[in-house]
């Protein structure tokens, strides 16, 4: 799994539960420091430092199904600095980025059983330096590198339309997530390398990243690229459609950004990732009874994002859809491939024209040697495991949203013997 945690809070009446819960979350959210301050240059209105707070807490159930009953609540909160090179020394084009998140909470997988995550922002608790990083651009801001601790999910396997869903996998496919040796470097655990990324044109993007083969504190560390973790390199073609985005609204809601991203038309990119390192076969032994060690694991995706409707004439509304693919190294891992899509409505109801509505389903396939090792076991598993979504993300402020959302998981942990579970939440987010 992508995130994972270890508290639970038990209940046996989840209905009640959820919304006396719902009530003093929202109580300590709504006290949680939220601040921005802002240092600018004397001769210019570009802002030299930039300090910004937010916080995002949810709650979520196991209404029935799944592994066991309950509710649990979770959070997580981040205080970035942005430092604007040149406006500080005079370094044209250049950029320091330095993001430090705490989260606390339980695990809301270990009520539900599901191999994708039914929250994204489950982690365990504790203080970490999730980025510091250093990019300069260069050619006319058509060449951009970077390097430092750095998180993939930023720029890779991005959808505008996916950051709707708070299920993990939609996000950031599963197949690639639970590679490696300890996952790839995304939240809550990243790793050090650099990125460079070029556009050879205004609407293409390629980007290439090299990152440690484990994160810091999960078997990678100082030591680049040295046994046995080895290295990841993560490759990216984007082709985007920008129209004119000046009156589209934005969200505040917990994410990573590498400054102020534009919105998009639409987009297609395809991306492959490989590890160096060395990886245990899930089934398949030496003639010693050890596991077979292949060398190098990969994997492929292909996404897109594509606005189908838009209401126009000065009105809002815009309908959305997206795609997501992918095939992992079914020999090392659980999830052998992924299959998601979707569809977000923004401005549905009359006066909210700034609110998300967004259904999407999401399947993770088990590896063919995960499945004969299942087998081997004299257990069984399912093909897959598949995850429902139905979100509605309210702005209630220019600083604070609210989310209730809904999952159905089908064949949680592709465990034939456990329920599908029906999964209510409640999300959270302040930002200033």
């Amino acid at each position: 799994m992508a995130h994972s945690g270890h508290q639970l809070i038990q209940v046996r009446s989840a209905p009640r539960q959820l919304v006396i819960s719902a009530a003093v979350t929202l109580a300590l959210v709504s006290t949680a420091p939220s601040m921005r301050a802002q240092a600018s240059v004397a001769d210019s209105g570009a802002r030299a430092i930039t300090v910004s707070l937010s916080y995002t807490g949810e709650l979520v159930g196991d209404a029935a199904g799944g592994t066991r009953r309950g509710t649990t609540g979770l959070g997580v909160a981040g205080a970035q600095l942005t430092l604007s090179l040149r406006r500080l020394v005079d370094w044209p084009h250049a950029r320091a980025f330095l993001f430090v998140i705490g989260t606390h909470g339980g695990a809301p997988s270990d009520l539900v059983g599901d191999v994708q995550g039914v929250s994204n922002i489950q982690a365990p608790a504790g203080v970490r330096l999730e980025e510091a990083w250093l990019q300069q651009n260069l050619a006319g801001d058509r060449l951009s590198l970077l390097v430092g601790r750095y998180d993939l999910s930023t720029e890779f396997y991005r959808l505008q339309s996916g950051a709707l869903f708070i299920n993990s996998s939609f996000g950031f496919g599963p197949e690639l997530a639970q590679s490696g040796v300890a996952g790839p470097s995304i939240f809550p655990k990243t790793s050090v390398g650099g990125r460079v990324e070029l556009k050879p044109s205004p609407n293409v993007v390629w980007r290439t990243a090299v990152l440690n083969g484990a994160p810091v504190g999960g078997g990678g560390g100082i030591r680049l690229f040295a046994a046995p973790v080895g290295a990841l390199f993560v490759s990216e073609v984007a082709l985007l459609s920008r129209p004119d985005t000046a009156g589209m609204p934005m969200h505040p809601r917990f994410q990573i950004g590498r400054g102020v991203t534009r919105p998009f038309f639409g987009k297609i990119a395809v991306g492959g990732w490989y590890y160096t390192a060395r990886f245990s076969d899930l089934v398949d032994t030496l003639s010693t009874g050890a596991p077979v060690r292949h060398r190098g694991s990969r994997g492929l995706y292909l996404i897109g994002d594509q606005t189908v409707w838009a209401a126009g004439r000065g009105r809002p509304g815009v309908l959305t859809a997206f795609i997501q693919l992918g095939v992992g190294d079914g020999r090392v891992n659980q999830v052998g491939g992924y299959v998601g899509g979707g569809v977000t409505r923004t401005a549905p109801f009359a006066g909210r024209a700034q609110d998300e509505l967004g259904l999407g389903v999401a399947t993770a396939l088990s590896g063919s040697h995960y499945q004969r090792a299942q087998l081997s076991a004299s257990s069984r598993a399912t093909d897959a495991e598949t995850a429902i979504e139905l979100t509605y993300l309210t702005q209630l402020g220019s600083w604070l949203a609210v989310q209730p959302d809904v999952q159905y998981v089908i064949h949680p942990g592709n465990a034939p013997a456990t329920r599908s579970a029906i999964v209510p939440g409640l999300r959270i987010a302040l930002s200033r």
